[in-house]
């Protein structure tokens, strides 16, 4: 296939799928994913990594959202470019062949999207028994149907699973809000509000803090797995990574600052679960009712944005031919990717089962920082690649943003490798794994398309 006929075919408009999501869905997908449980225990490590010092840690968020912002900017311009199901599959197809784009299919598919579904789905089992008890095997019922739930809503149509995200997306912005508002108004704390954390190194105790801070700004780069569903993605796919992502970073300061107006720093850095003393603190018993509702509300906004975006990837690469066939199968009335749906819910229910899919998330997490930063370099790639493809959004400050957010991710790729050199080996063996199964469906679409050539000689 020629450039141009490539270009044509990565910037079609048309598709299989509706395109349904407006703004506002689109913003909540990836606000929905980015806001879990995180935000109201993540500001303790923040806290203990800036050496206990309040002003510094907000400063530490805020440069977390922009960091995450930048990186977000890198895939607005490749989603707007290429508006295709599947993300950052495609981009690394495009960039580095199909090995390298199937390697973070394979390892989505089987560890880290589907061990992520399970991990939220046990979580929401594990809030809801804070309200009404149940025991370790009712929990992992209650999550086993939830997943069946929400598979079976997203199944309906990417209008029925964006609706649940905008309702769950409000909903777990009130008890936030309340927080915010209540905290900022009441709170009586008078925390130092210096940028410097005192004593020791400044470069390395805050880049030890930002990657606290990052891991609650995870989940910006789902939206581009559904491009294909969103009206006018040229337009509205960039604009909602980055109003999703200044509104998260926004709600992410002030929530600690109010944090910090209600707490002393020091309660706040020995605390698990700040958010729920502040509240208590705020509103008596009740506040823990708020705090364990707003979890509720937050896990299954982020449960749900999961196990809509995910299975897209899951059809992209089966109707490259390498994965399951069936994958590619698109039910004709609801406009939705069924197969790779319920595949990803089985895999998720199984990994419930094991009880070990926090042990795999872990080891991923590897691998995954190694795909993110690929899928980052291809903007440099895919603009040699492709110079005349259009590209209606341009990442700012091009070459230099970019370059800043590669080297800050591959700061995070080499801490994790040595924070837990065994985990992250570990995790590298989920797409080496993979690299024969990658031939085996390689060979088997050779001969398919063989056959089919031979019929077509005969007829």
């Amino acid at each position: 296939m020629s450039n141009e006929n490539r270009i044509l075919e990565l910037t079609k408009v048309d598709t299989e799928f509706k395109r349904e999501m407006g703004l506002f869905s689109a913003v909540s997908i990836i606000a929905g994913i980015m806001i879990g449980s995180g935000i109201f225990f993540i500001g303790t490590f923040v806290l203990q990594r800036s050496h206990n010092a309040p002003g510094f840690s907000l400063l530490v968020w805020l440069a977390g959202g922009v960091v995450s912002l930048l990186a977000g900017l890198c895939y607005a311009e490749l989603g707007a470019a290429m508006p295709r199901s599947g993300g950052a599959y495609i981009y690394l197809r495009e960039a580095y062949g199909p090995l390298v784009a199937f390697l973070s299919g394979w390892t989505m598919f089987w560890v880290a999207g589907s061990g992520s579904i399970a991990a939220l789905a046990v979580g929401l089992g594990t809030y809801f028994s804070a309200l009404y008890p149940l025991s370790s095997i009712a929990i992992k019922i209650f999550a086993i149907a939830i997943i069946i739930f929400l598979t079976a809503i997203n199944c309906l149509g990417i209008k029925f699973g964006s609706l649940i995200q905008n309702i769950f997306m409000v909903g777990k912005l009130v008890p936030i809000l309340i927080i915010i508002v209540l905290g900022l108004a009441l709170g009586t704390q008078h925390n130092s509000m210096t940028l410097s954390p005192g004593t020791g190194n400044f470069t390395g105790i805050f880049a030890v803090a930002l990657i606290a801070s990052l891991w609650a700004y995870e989940g910006w780069t789902n939206l581009n797995t559904v491009a294909e569903e969103i009206k006018n993605p040229r337009k509205n796919l960039p604009l909602a990574i980055i109003i999703a992502i200044t509104g998260v970073t926004a709600i992410y300061i002030l929530f600690n600052y109010a944090l910090l107006r209600v707490l002393p720093a020091s309660v706040i850095a020995s605390d698990a679960k700040p958010g729920a003393t502040a509240a208590i603190s705020l509103l008596g018993s009740a506040g823990g009712v708020l705090v364990t509702i707003g979890a509720f509300l937050s896990i299954f906004g982020s449960c749900n944005g999961c196990v809509l975006t995910f299975p897209r990837l899951y059809y992209a690469m089966a109707k490259d031919g390498l994965f399951f066939k069936w994958f590619e199968n698109i039910h004709p009335e609801h406009k939705t990717p069924i197969p790779a749906l319920i595949a990803s819910a089985v895999v998720s229910i199984l990994l419930i089962f094991t009880g070990s899919f926090q042990q795999l998330t872990t080891m991923v997490v590897f691998s995954q920082w190694i795909f993110y930063i690929l899928a980052i370099c291809s903007v440099f790639i895919l603009r040699k690649k492709y110079p005349k493809m259009e590209r209606p959004y341009k990442v700012w400050g091009y070459p230099v943003l970019p370059i800043l957010v590669i080297i800050v991710s591959s700061f995070i790729l080499i801490n994790t490798l040595f924070e837990d050199l065994h985990s992250s080996l570990i995790g590298l063996l989920v797409p080496l794994i993979g690299i024969p199964v990658y031939y085996i469906f390689k060979n088997k679409m050779i001969k398919s398309n063989k056959v089919e050539k031979d019929t077509e000689k005969i007829l």
